[in-house]
């Protein structure tokens, strides 16, 4: 039975096998490893001189209340004229008169939409 204080085996390597090949270690028709770094035979290796770039197109992005015109700018809510009279002089009445008239203004082109 071994102690638990028996000194652990030695990490040295064990000698290696009889040079019965010469000074090539290797039996005849192997060959050394290529390592990670190297392609293997018939694997693809990238040209670096002629790279192309491939795109993707990404769908459009549709921002909620955007213009549909050009598409950056912000609908803003403006009220006409007369829905502005007709909230004053039929007030109770007249204010739904005036929601019902308000219209979409684009704050960068400018365009109206009803």
């Amino acid at each position: 039975m071994a102690s638990e204080y028996d000194k652990p085996p030695p990490y040295t390597p064990t000698p290696a096998a009889p040079a019965a090949y010469g000074n090539n270690p290797l039996p005849p028709g192997y060959q050394p490893y290529p390592g990670p770094s190297a392609p293997l035979p018939g694997q693809y290796v990238p040209a670096y001189g002629a790279t192309s770039i491939t795109v993707q197109s990404t769908p459009d992005i549709i921002i909620v209340g955007g213009c549909p015109a050009c598409r950056i700018g912000m609908l803003e809510e403006d009220y006409t004229c007369l829905g502005i009279f007709c909230a004053i002089f039929f007030f109770p009445l007249g204010i739904l008169c005036c929601l019902a008239l308000k219209t979409r203004r684009c704050s960068h082109c400018g365009a109206y939409f009803g």
